[in-house]
C-alpha cells in the first residue's frame, strides 16, 4: 500500500509515545494488538501525515483516537475536529474516546471499535470460478471446469 513519506521527527515522536502510553491507552492495546480484535492488524501510535494516530488499523481504514483531560477545551476541539477532517479526506473513519470510556466501560469501547471495523471493512468479493460459473451455486455435471468439492 502506497503511503507518505513520514519525517524523522514524527519517527522519533511516535516511537516516545509508544513508550509513553497512558494507562488507557495501554489497556486498550492489549485487546487490539496481535490481531485480537476481528483479526485486524492495528497498528499504535502511527505517523500519518503531519499527525500521529493512536491506534490505526490500514486494511479498513479505522483510527481510534483516546483523549485525555487536555482535549476539553475549545481551541483542542477545534484542533481535533481539523485532524479528523484531515483522516476523512484520506478515506478514514475516526472514533474518539475518552480515557475514562476505556477505565469504565473498556469492553463497550472494544464492542464499539469491532462493529466500526466491521462496517468500515471492505466487501470480500466471491469472483466466479473460470467459464463463468453457475449461477445456481452448485457444480454443473456437463462443465468438468465447475466441478468443486464442498469443504
Amino acid at each position: 500500500m502506497p503511503h507518505d513519506e513520514v519525517s524523522k521527527v514524527q519517527r522519533t515522536r511516535a516511537k516516545q509515545l509508544r513508550r509513553t502510553m497512558t494507562r488507557a491507552e495501554t489497556l486498550l492495546w492489549r485487546h487490539l494488538k496481535a490481531d485480537r480484535l476481528a483479526g485486524l492488524a492495528f497498528r499504535r501510535q502511527t505517523p500519518i501525515g503531519n499527525y500521529i494516530a493512536d491506534f490505526v488499523a490500514h486494511s479498513c481504514k479505522l483510527i481510534v483516537e483516546l483523549d485525555g483531560e487536555s482535549h476539553d477545551f475549545e481551541e483542542r476541539i477545534r484542533h481535533d475536529a481539523r485532524r479528523d477532517e484531515w483522516f476523512s479526506s484520506r478515506g478514514y473513519r475516526v472514533l474518539r474516546f475518552t480515557n475514562d470510556d476505556v477505565m469504565k466501560n473498556l469492553e463497550g469501547v472494544v464492542t464499539a471499535i469491532g462493529l466500526a471495523a466491521e462496517q468500515a471493512a471492505p466487501l470480500s468479493l466471491t469472483l466466479p470460478r473460470k467459464g463463468g460459473g453457475n449461477p445456481s451455486g452448485h457444480a454443473s455435471l456437463t462443465d468438468p471446469d465447475d466441478i468443486r468439492e464442498e469443504p
